[in-house]
């Protein structure tokens, strides 16, 4: 997602949600989310989190 403050400076936020309970996992904003920020920061959640057990992708045709 990206937003604005009032003195108009843009930034983004990267959410991870559980779908199935619709809890904010975390949440990363900056002004700008490269790959390797946010690579670092899904391996930080995941330390404290654990990883999940299973995984489930929208499109499934794509992974075959």
């Amino acid at each position: 997602m990206s937003d604005s403050s009032l003195n108009q400076r843009h930034f983004r936020t990267f959410n991870v949600i559980d779908d199935f309970n619709r809890e904010a996992l975390g949440i990363d904003i900056a002004v700008c989310l490269l790959a390797g920020r946010i690579s670092r920061y899904l391996d930080k959640l995941a330390e404290y989190l654990g990883y999940p057990p299973k995984i489930q992708v929208d499109n499934e045709l794509e992974f075959n």
